[in-house]
């Protein structure tokens, strides 16, 4: 298990907002479930999907991992933020150039190239401070590299994706659809992928008590997935479907060697009890493995509607209850260390399980994951009554979630 320590954390009242504000973009991609048109969930072309990938990759996956790396870079890195006032301009800037794109790709192009360069600063600032704050660091461990190469991962597909939004508003020529591939990889399998496998190999085994376990699996998969993103950015610019095809057999051997990790973790755990926690990444491993399927399948058939499904149930079945899970561990964590560590040996104080509202929280994981399931089945039928049914199941999940992290938050 690798050793932090919480000497450098900022304060909590500097990530509150990137997580409030993330559970919020989560509700509202929820509710907007409701208004889709049944048909155009079987089309990655729909601007209306589009823009609610946006709303929940930008606003609410995006948003956690920043508000959870602006706790967790200094920590484990052992040394503060080169500039932790930054971060109180990152979520207000964020929260502006996702509101516009998600409006602007439905309703106005010229609004989506000002949302995309509010985002582009916003993600720019978020990574020029990670460099200079990683630039310090004497020893470059293996997660310490997989911050690295996820941030540049990250401003090379968020500026991909101006230049996309540039383009839909008339003001440059390119190839939109030569360009996708590259800034959706570039984003999910570059940076949120990457991003996931360096953190989670500190958070699971210090959340788990796990020890022992080799960090080979974890160096090839951060290798290949890095070797994987480069190739298929490449072949979008010359638009080679061998490298591409390449690139996509890296990435499933790097995911093959990321979850025998997380297998060999799981297995020398002391803790042996499933939690919540554990819950959430079993159904979050579960989801990504089925989504993996379609995804191949799509490969093959270049059917539209398995690209959705396998997006679907990665981004929301995987990465949501990868963050869910955390949400539950990392807040009820923070709080208790900053409102009430300083009292331990003065008087009572709480126990974290104390701080975290089980009953509701149990709740809330089991109705979105039979809302998922729900939903990923009227995709594929392209049935409206079992997509009002799983909306609402999601909706209901999320409003759930909003005020157990209010309570979290406020626990006193």
């Amino acid at each position: 298990m690798v050793s932090i320590t919480r000497d450098f954390a900022p304060p909590f009242k500097l990530i509150a907002p990137f997580f409030i504000i993330g559970v919020i973009f989560y509700l509202i991609s929820s509710f907007l479930l409701f208004f889709f048109d049944v048909e155009q969930l079987s089309s990655t072309a729909s601007l209306h999907v589009i823009s609610w990938v946006h709303i929940f990759l930008l606003g609410f996956v995006m948003m956690t991992i920043f508000g959870a790396m602006a706790q967790l870079i200094p920590v484990v890195l052992e040394h503060g933020h080169f500039s932790v006032d930054f971060y109180y301009i990152i979520w207000p800037l964020l929260t502006l150039g996702i509101m516009c794109m998600s409006y602007g790709f439905i309703y106005n192009h010229l609004i989506l190239s000002f949302g995309g360069m509010i985002v582009l600063i916003a993600m720019s600032i978020f990574s020029i401070e990670t460099f200079l704050t990683i630039k310090d660091v004497k020893e470059y461990s293996l997660v310490v590299v997989s911050m690295l190469i996820s941030n540049i991962f990250l401003i090379t597909g968020i500026t991909i994706g101006f230049i996309m939004a540039l383009t839909f508003a008339g003001f440059i020529s390119t190839n939109v659809i030569m360009l996708l591939k590259a800034h959706v990889y570039m984003l999910i399998g570059g940076y949120v992928l990457i991003t996931i496998m360096g953190f989670s190999y500190i958070l699971i085994p210090m959340f788990g008590l796990a020890h022992g376990f080799s960090s080979k699996p974890l160096k090839l998969a951060i290798w290949l997935q890095s070797i994987g993103v480069v190739l298929v950015f490449v072949s979008s610019l010359i638009e080679s479907h061998f490298l591409i095809k390449i690139g996509y057999f890296c990435t499933l051997i790097s995911l093959l060697s990321y979850f025998y990790l997380i297998y060999t973790i799981n297995k020398t755990r002391a803790k042996k009890e499933n939690d919540m926690y554990i819950v959430s990444l079993l159904i979050s491993f579960v989801f990504f493995a089925i989504g993996l399927v379609f995804g191949v399948q799509h490969v093959v058939t270049s059917n539209e509607m398995y690209a959705v499904l396998s997006g679907w149930l990665i981004f929301v079945g995987f990465f949501g209850f990868m963050i869910l899970g955390h949400l539950y561990k990392i807040v009820p964590f923070l709080v208790w260390y900053e409102r009430f560590s300083p009292l331990v040996g003065k008087q009572k104080v709480p126990m974290l399980g104390d701080m975290v509202p089980k009953k509701s929280a149990n709740f809330q994981i089991y109705l979105t994951a039979i809302g998922i399931v729900l939903f990923s089945v009227a995709i594929f039928f392209q049935n409206s009554t079992l997509q009002i049914v799983g909306a609402s199941s999601l909706s209901i999940g999320a409003i759930i979630l909003f005020f157990n992290l209010i309570f979290m938050i406020r626990f006193k």
